[in-house]
């Protein structure tokens, strides 16, 4: 057996609950991965938890939950935390202050906002709040700027230059448009949320009473995920093209080509008393096989 497998394994058996990114790693845009929801099954089967992670917040709760019910994943509103989650939690702990916002967004993001008891605003505001605006207007553009260089404090939900998606188009994101307001008023973001920021992860671990060590998080983005993974102090999975090219770390334990890869790194209860029972399914196109060992070609430390 490949000892980096052999160390991999041993990591993973104190694992209690799993945060997911969603697209890249769940999903690309509206295709479902086939090895999503046999994963799903497996976590299920050995009592281990789960909670999906991104930093969308141009869309509300109500809606991923409908988009991944359409896709056959059915979860609570407490398995599923946005950029806009960290950004009402922020507030509410390090600026309880804050209640009159103007906010730089779309219509599910302010409703959001508003519903855990902001006030918007479009007059003079306590702070401004900027998203991924998906429908953005230039007037409330050149409107948070003024409020922004008047001296207002300022935070945004993520620092995403851009939107994953499978369409021919570049989704321009939340963090492409601070650094037009950071330019144009000369003042950075008070506080940027949203992954990597640790405020995404500490809720789902006070949540569950975890510690550090009972919680994989696994996603397809160096600069967010892994690293939102090494701010928290968690172990971390990266879904990458080329595992083979990802460099292994304290905090990055393996590189797999997919979720169904992840499955095979826990041992069946019968071989170890944890974990998933066994995981099978085709490759699919493009997917690396396995090594002779047994082992994901990309899980080097």
């Amino acid at each position: 057996m490949n000892p980096a497998y052999a160390i991999t394994t041993e990591k993973l058996k104190s694992i209690r609950h799993v945060v997911l990114d969603l697209d890249g790693t769940v999903y690309s845009g509206s295709k479902l991965f086939s090895t999503t929801i046999p994963f799903l099954r497996q976590l299920a089967a050995a009592d281990i938890g789960y909670t999906f992670l991104t930093n969308n917040s141009s869309v509300s709760t109500a809606d991923y939950i409908a988009k991944l019910h359409k896709m056959g994943i059915d979860i609570t509103e407490e398995q599923i935390r946005t950029s806009t989650h960290s950004v009402i939690s922020y507030l509410g702990t390090q600026h309880p202050g804050i209640r009159k916002i103007f906010v730089f967004g779309t219509d599910s993001f302010r409703n959001e906002l508003e519903n855990a008891g902001f006030v918007i605003t479009f007059g003079e505001p306590d702070a401004v709040i900027a998203g991924f605006n998906t429908e953005l207007e230039y007037r409330q553009l050149c409107k948070a700027a003024y409020w922004i260089r008047r001296g207002k404090p300022w935070f945004t939900s993520h620092p995403d230059l851009e939107c994953p998606t499978d369409a021919p188009v570049v989704l321009v994101d939340c963090g492409a448009v601070t650094e037009c307001l950071r330019t144009v008023t000369g003042r950075r973001p008070d506080k940027v949320l949203g992954k990597p920021s640790r405020e995404m992860l500490e809720p789902i671990i006070e949540r569950h009473g975890l510690r550090r060590d009972e919680i994989l998080m696994v996603g397809d983005r160096l600069n967010t995920d892994m690293q939102l993974a090494r701010n928290a102090g968690t172990a971390a999975v990266m879904i990458a093209a080329a595992p083979e090219d990802i460099a292994g770390d304290d905090t990055i334990i393996c590189a797999v080509r997919d979720l169904g890869e992840l499955g095979k790194l826990f041992r069946p209860r019968n071989q170890g008393n944890y974990g998933f029972t066994e995981y099978s399914s085709e490759n699919t196109p493009g997917q690396k096989t396995a090594e002779p060992d047994g082992s994901p070609a990309g899980c080097e430390m």
